[in-house]
């Protein structure tokens, strides 16, 4: 018995320990995946369709090259601000402001990019980045590609 008593204590406290790092896993796993909901219910709240049109705005039919010069694209695009006052703003730059960065973000951006859901996700993050910077009044919520056209030109 005595041979065995260090061996059954190694094996004892090897259980212990396996389980207190799953009991820790698990409370780390469930609080990581409490906080990302309630941000996101927090940040948008919902509002009815009435509500969006007061506060969206849209630019159409912008055409231009991609970083790859063969590329050209055109699209719409959909944005929805935080408040009416916002949206007043936004229409007063959109053609002066707006456009002309949406123009560039374009130029820098690879077809490859924009021709994939997680690429398009990630031009919309990094544009709402950029508009949001110069906005006087209120900030850009959401952006929506409502219209993608892209072409390689022969």
């Amino acid at each position: 018995m005595k041979k065995m008593l260090p061996w059954i204590s190694t094996i004892m406290l090897a259980v212990t320990l396996i389980v207190l790092v799953v009991i820790i896993m698990k409370g780390q796993m469930n609080a990581g995946n409490e906080q990302p909901t309630s941000k996101v219910s927090e940040s948008k709240p919902h509002l009815s369709a009435d509500e969006i049109v007061e506060v969206s705005s849209e630019i159409i039919d912008i055409k231009t090259n991609l970083a790859d010069p063969n590329y050209l694209v055109q699209m719409n695009f959909a944005f929805q601000l935080n408040s009416v006052k916002a949206k007043e703003d936004f229409e007063k730059i959109k053609d002066l402001v707006v456009t002309p960065i949406i123009i560039q973000k374009l130029a820098d951006t690879s077809p490859e990019t924009l021709n994939i859901t997680s690429g398009r996700k990630k031009f919309n993050s990094e544009l709402k980045v950029l508009i949001n910077k110069e906005l006087t009044e209120g900030q850009l919520q959401d952006i929506r590609i409502t219209k993608f056209l892209s072409t390689p030109m022969m």
